[in-house]
């Protein structure tokens, strides 16, 4: 048999995500944490916030399983949640959505991923993606038989190099896939980007898709869907949940908005995948959607002011920091405490000083694993006393890890 015989064997190389230390299948991700539960670690490793969000949302939710909503939703999600999805596009971005037709609710904005590369990537077709990359995008796209090239983002400001993402296009480009803001890195692409990203996917005729889950979680800079830019919506599938804003990760009800005819390849797929999920969260993610505009505003402000107290304590420990401009992720440089592989140092460090991270190297191939090879991710959507536990700890790092 080749490499590459069976599905997941092209997602695992997709997304680069095996662990070469650990048992066939298992990724550094389940190897990091289970380090961190054996040394009861303080796991900044894995994007999830450790409180639930408003209770309001968790009993209506409490509620339709109580009552009769326990069987399958429509296929592409109950009315009430599709018309508050495309409220909220109108509300914050002034974007029309028809809730009949140019919305469909998924499992969490991951299915919605794969349905959308799935729907339109055949063997051979050409999928840009910004490097370092949210891991399902690499998986879903080896798993479509696509070519998945790059476009490096680099420190300091891991903005990309315009000459680079020119040269990315060719004529067989079937699409690119954008994360803003970005995980793993916090950065936000503006206006100006956006723009070059439309001409270019207009001049090679490729579409869109703009992963926006952390759409409310920025920093003093506004969020701006590249959907909103002239030229971009009848090619642009946009994508978001309800897991990151209103910290509800395990409830795994995302969306898909866009023309209809981009949406209907999505739900088709979908159909395929869960069919439906979650009914019973449906109505509370319609609830939340429409909460006032000071709770996205106040959930910023304060998972900024968190971000802040890892980041003073990250370089307080020695590290060279990032800070981003949204998302739950902060980055930082090992190599200032005389560290180059942060793959090495993400596996002693449960134990050493009781801190897990997340390598960047896991989100890049092998040219972007070289050039981010000492970088590690952090996750600040913690409690702030628990923020403030982790640097201290980490101030011990370079004393107890090889120092």
């Amino acid at each position: 048999m080749s490499t590459f015989d069976f599905p997941w064997q092209r997602m695992a190389a997709g997304a680069n995500l095996l662990s070469p230390a650990g048992d066939l299948g298992v990724t550094i991700f389940e190897e990091i944490t289970t380090l961190a539960v054996k040394h009861e670690a303080i796991n900044l490793g894995q994007g999830f916030p450790d409180a639930d969000g408003p209770r309001i949302f968790k009993v209506l939710a409490a509620q339709g399983i109580s009552g009769d909503l326990n069987q399958y939703a429509p296929g592409s999600g109950i009315l009430p949640l599709r018309t508050a999805i495309a409220k909220h596009q109108k509300r914050f971005y002034g974007l029309d959505v028809d809730p009949g037709n140019e919305v469909v609710v998924t499992t969490g904005a991951t299915e919605a991923i794969a349905a959308a590369i799935l729907a339109f990537i055949g063997p051979g077709d050409e999928v840009i993606t910004f490097e370092p990359f949210y891991d399902s995008y690499g998986a879903t796209i080896g798993l479509a038989g696509g070519v998945h090239k790059t476009v490096a983002l680099n420190a300091p400001d891991f903005q990309p190099e315009i000459n680079d993402l020119r040269a990315a296009f060719n004529e067989r480009t079937r699409m690119i896939v954008l994360n803003n803001p970005h995980n793993p890195t916090g950065t936000i692409f503006g206006k100006e980007m956006l723009a070059e990203i439309v001409a270019l996917a207009t001049m090679h005729d490729c579409l869109i898709v703009s992963d926006e889950v952390y759409e409310h979680l920025t920093f003093g800079v506004a969020h701006t869907p590249i959907a909103t830019l002239p030229g971009a919506w009848d090619r642009t599938i946009t994508i978001s949940s309800v897991g990151k804003t209103f910290s509800f990760t395990g409830w795994k009800v995302g969306w898909a908005t866009g023309p209809a005819d981009l949406v209907a390849a999505v739900r088709t797929v979908k159909q395929f995948l869960t069919y439906s999920s979650g009914t019973a969260f449906q109505p509370a993610v319609a609830e939340a959607l429409d909460s006032e505009s000071a709770f996205f505003t106040d959930f910023a402000e304060d998972l900024g002011k968190r971000s802040e107290v890892l980041a003073k304590g990250l370089e307080a420990a020695g590290m060279t920091v990032y800070r981003p401009q949204g998302t739950y992720f902060i980055v930082a440089d090992v190599a200032p405490l005389g560290f180059d592989n942060a793959l090495d140092l993400a596996r002693q460090m449960p134990e050493s000083v009781g801190v897990a991270g997340i390598p960047l190297s896991v989100f890049c191939h092998a040219d972007g694993a070289e050039r981010t090879r000492s970088l590690m991710r952090f996750a600040f959507c913690k409690k702030p006393e628990l923020l403030t536990e982790a640097a201290v700890r980490l101030s011990h790092l370079s004393a107890k890890v090889g120092g």
